[in-house]
């Protein structure tokens, strides 16, 4: 028996007193049991079956202290791991016996560091996580270690659902309000592991107040590399809902997000921020908070040290960077704020940059940007102070498709309602040629729609009769007679509107073209189809009736019995449409329209 006892001390099972008592069962074969003695007092009775083979050895070799293969002198990995469990589903509960409850957890991370998959397959079987559950709640002493099993066992995808199933992520949770580091730590990346990719889980987190444990973490430890780490994944993880974000606009998170930002020295760092900030920035008002925060600034230092690189980490952050300043526009002011930063030739300048290396993801990030920027009516006014429209201009010699796709857009959208922008553009020689050549261009329609629309914005904003003539001289009516026949009626549309404005300042100067043109054919054909819309229709009219101002153009409309088609359209459907096919039946046959 002593034998036995000796033999069990040698495996550091537990420190605690034993004693090994020889019992009889109703076979009249013997089995040890060892005897384990709380610091209550209480007995806690836990059969060995290792102890009892061990003995009955003993007893057949009639010696005390037999020489054991290196094999015997080992305790199996799944019984030292069984025993520990054991242990812990019998004391885990009993505060009095917190060193060996310590004891057990530490055997537990040892076992998961030897063999994970035979330490999970274990855990499963065991039903400790209820007592795992209690010592969070109930023991303060052994709650940290507890956690840190946890952390550890939530790695495996399969380990989650006993967690899930003994609510261990409400035992959690109120540990995050603890002020030991290593507990946050623990508590968080369990948390955090048993609630990734479970969206009822994390709603259900936000719902119990996760988010303001979060940021004060971030706020009282932003120099601590583990926690901020842990911290952010969590809000990486619960940026996507929308109860998070609502959540998230009552902290100060922008603030802390910001300092995060500044301070970040890692990519991977800086990515998890940016995707953090991301998710935020589809709220209006988290929007606001960050911009009010610095964000815009902090973009802007990125851009300005990073521009010059050419490593692909670099590269994924300027990108990163660009998509974020789109999603961060909200309102003129905010526009204005990032002329006043830089921003816009920093995006100029990394295109400049990137159009020769290739680089398309950057291209396309900044190019958005850039077409963001020049939506708002005070932005347009800076970007043609600043010259933004003549370096665009430029990179549109630069032979890549994608990248002259994205800047046309961006030139049409500087167009958009600026008269000044319009006249600019339209008295630019070389920009006209460019466009009339990709006008025709097969090979990339989506170009060459680009360019049909740019030339129709640049006719309908201006006002000047050098800009009809400079794009008379390029040859490029032609193609917005052409593109009055689009199968897009927004291209339509804004073939004829340009049209329509285009005559309306200068006619005579386009009077030939239109003939060679065939103009007043299409229009024609384009009233009679019943599958055109009535927007189409309206402003087909509409151009037929500027068209009149013109002789030559008049009789060919007489001549091609468009009165007939017209009288017809008197009783169509869309009042719109009827209120102009009578005003301009009045015109043709010479009335005042009233």
């Amino acid at each position: 028996m002593l034998w036995a006892a000796h033999q069990l001390e040698s495996y550091n099972i537990f420190p605690l007193t034993h004693s090994v008592v020889a019992v009889k069962d109703t076979d009249s074969q013997y089995r040890s049991a060892v005897l384990y003695c709380s610091h209550s007092g209480k007995l806690q009775l836990l059969w060995l079956h290792r102890a009892n083979n061990l003995f009955q050895r003993g007893m057949k070799q009639n010696v005390s202290t037999p020489e054991l293969s290196t094999k015997e002198k080992q305790i199996p990995f799944s019984e030292t791991l069984n025993k520990h469990l054991e242990y812990l589903g019998l004391c885990g509960d009993d505060t009095d016996a917190e060193d060996q409850i310590l004891e057990s957890l530490n055997g537990i991370l040892l076992a998961i560091t030897e063999d994970k998959q035979r330490s999970f397959r274990l855990l499963r079987g065991s039903g400790i996580f209820p007592t795992l559950a209690k010592i969070l709640k109930g023991n303060p002493r052994c709650a940290v270690k507890a956690a840190h099993v946890l952390s550890e066992i939530a790695k495996n995808e399969e380990m989650k659902k006993p967690c899930i199933e003994a609510d261990l992520v409400l035992s959690l949770i109120p540990l995050l309000e603890s002020t030991d580091q290593e507990m946050l730590l623990h508590a968080g990346r369990a948390i955090g592991r048993i609630c990734y990719d479970n969206r009822s889980l994390q709603e259900e987190l936000v719902k119990v107040g996760v988010i303001p444990s979060l940021v004060r973490i971030l706020t009282d430890y932003a120099e601590t590399e583990p926690l901020v780490h842990v911290a952010l994944l969590a809000l990486y993880n619960l940026a996507d809902l929308d109860s998070a974000k609502e959540a998230l606009s009552m902290t100060k998170v922008a603030e802390q997000l910001v300092k995060q930002l500044r301070r970040a020295e890692s990519h991977e760092r800086l990515e998890i921020v940016f995707e953090v900030l991301q998710a935020l920035a589809e709220n209006d008002a988290l929007k606001v908070q960050l911009v009010d925060a610095g964000v815009p600034e902090v973009l802007s230092e990125i851009l300005l040290r990073l521009q010059g690189s050419s490593q692909a980490e670099d590269t994924c952050i300027v990108k990163a960077a660009s998509d974020l300043i789109v999603s961060l526009l909200l309102g003129d002011g905010n526009c204005l704020r990032m002329f006043q930063l830089g921003v816009v030739h920093q995006l100029l300048d990394l295109l400049e940059k990137h159009v020769q290396s290739g680089d398309t993801s950057v291209q396309q990030a900044a190019l958005s940007a850039l077409q963001s920027l020049a939506v708002p009516v005070v932005s347009k006014v800076q970007m043609l102070e600043e010259g933004v429209a003549e370096r665009i201009e430029a990179l549109l010699r630069a032979e890549s498709p994608p990248v002259q796709f994205k800047l046309l857009g961006t030139l049409r959208t500087l167009a958009d309602g600026q008269a000044d922008a319009a006249e600019i553009l339209g008295q630019d020689p070389q920009l006209l040629n460019r466009l009339v050549q990709w006008c025709s261009v097969s090979d990339h329609s989506g170009i060459c729609r680009e360019a049909n629309r740019l030339l129709a914005s640049i006719l309908h904003h201006n006002r000047s009769q050098e800009v009809v003539k400079a794009i008379q001289a390029a040859q490029g009516v032609k193609h917005l007679v052409s593109m009055t026949t689009s199968e897009h009626a927004a291209m339509q549309n804004e073939a004829l509107n340009a049209l329509a404005i285009a005559s309306a300042i200068d006619l005579e100067t386009l009077e030939e073209s239109f003939k060679e043109s065939q103009l007043v054919q299409s229009l024609h054909k384009l009233l009679r189809d019943d599958n055109t819309s009535p927007e189409v229709k309206y402003n087909s009219i509409g151009l037929l009736c500027r068209l009149l101002n013109s002789g030559n153009l008049r009789q060919e409309i007489e001549e091609d019995k468009i009165k007939d088609t017209l009288e017809q359209l008197c009783s169509h459907s869309n009042a719109d449409v009827v209120k102009e096919a009578i005003t301009t039946l009045q015109v043709l046959r010479g009335e005042t329209p009233h």
